[in-house]
């Protein structure tokens, strides 16, 4: 599993929108997770993702996902609408998946108000696609960064990674010497997935915010780059990331910045309000670090947007290296 190019999302994709619209704000774009329609009370936010791989709780982190996106742009996750598709009728596998969604939407305030559910002959695994709305008072989107903006990342890299490791792929990392207490602690990572503490932190002042999922910290910013047309240099140094994190993802031979990476968020910010933002996530318990500042894209035009990470230059998607642990 990959991600399509810019080329392709633009040929195939962003050009095949159906019916103009004067209320769109914000439409189908690389690196836009979430659309924006102008409604009589403001905006509202709108978008949708599947999640299939990470069997033992996909229904929790199906919720926390769909909702960070909205939440990533500002918005206030309130609606969500829950498709299921089943490889065979198995009512015990229903029964867990909507526990799960039901549990998280209960603790992130959201009411999931319809979907579908039916099983499809031909699928090997359970596979959600999730629509999540909600308003807000200011559209945060991914393409907003400036020159100059310092790169903000909560948290750290590769937190579902480490929780989704540590549940669907136990008896390897068992196997391979890791203790049972550390892949414990890392099982309850999945308390740490949503971003809405964050984002309503960071959305008053934030240009660009986006949530890294597939392909981790280091896809994020690829995407945040391109879609603002900069370019943001770090190196792996610059990266926070949790020992437990570290052990897991060297016993299963991924790398924390290449793993999925919700849990996290990333955010460009005025360089002269930097300091107030992470004192201010501090003051809420949310660890941040400056991870990068925004520069001006190359000059020779060779791109117009990039990511230069370890001295490697990332111009498009970056495969997820968990997708191989599947195959």
């Amino acid at each position: 599993m990959s991600k399509l190019s810019p080329a392709d999302l633009d040929r195939y994709i962003f050009s095949r929108t159906g019916a103009a619209s004067d209320d769109l704000l914000v439409g189908p774009g690389y690196g836009e997770d979430a659309a924006a329609v102008a409604v009589d009370e403001g905006t509202m936010v709108v978008s949708t993702d599947p999640i299939s791989l990470a069997a033992e709780r996909i229904g929790t982190l199906g919720v926390a996902i769909a909702s960070n996106d909205v939440a990533a742009c500002g918005g206030v996750p309130e609606w969500l609408v829950s498709t299921i598709l089943l490889p065979e009728p198995d009512v015990e596998s229903l029964d867990e998946i909507t526990r799960q969604l039901d549990a998280e939407a209960e603790r992130l305030g959201i009411t999931i108000v319809g979907g579908h559910t039916e099983t499809v002959a031909g699928l090997a695994r359970p596979l959600l696609s999730l629509t999540c709305m909600g308003p807000a008072d200011r559209y945060v989107p991914t393409s907003g960064a400036e020159p100059g903006d310092a790169v903000l990342l909560t948290e750290g890299a590769g937190i579902e990674g480490t929780a989704v490791l540590a549940t669907d792929f136990r008896a390897d990392l068992e196997a391979s010497g890791v203790d049972a207490d550390t892949v414990d602690r890392a099982a309850g990572f999945f308390d740490d997935i949503s971003v809405l503490p964050e984002s309503v932190v960071l959305a008053p002042v934030a240009t660009a915010m986006h949530d890294p999922t597939e392909g981790g910290v280091l896809n994020g910013l690829v995407e945040l780059a391109c879609a603002s047309g900069v370019r943001i240099s770090l190196a792996a140094d610059d990266v926070p990331v949790r020992s437990e994190t570290r052990t897991l993802c060297d016993a299963m031979g991924v790398d924390p910045m290449r793993i999925l990476g919700s849990g996290a968020l990333l955010a460009t910010v005025p360089a002269d309000a930097a300091a107030e933002a992470v004192s201010a996530l501090d003051a809420e318990g949310i660890e941040a670090t400056v991870v990068a500042t925004v520069e001006e894209s190359a000059a020779d035009g060779a791109s117009e947007g990039c990511v230069v990470y370890d001295g490697q230059q990332y111009t498009g998607g970056v495969r997820d290296d968990m997708y191989d642990l599947w195959e």
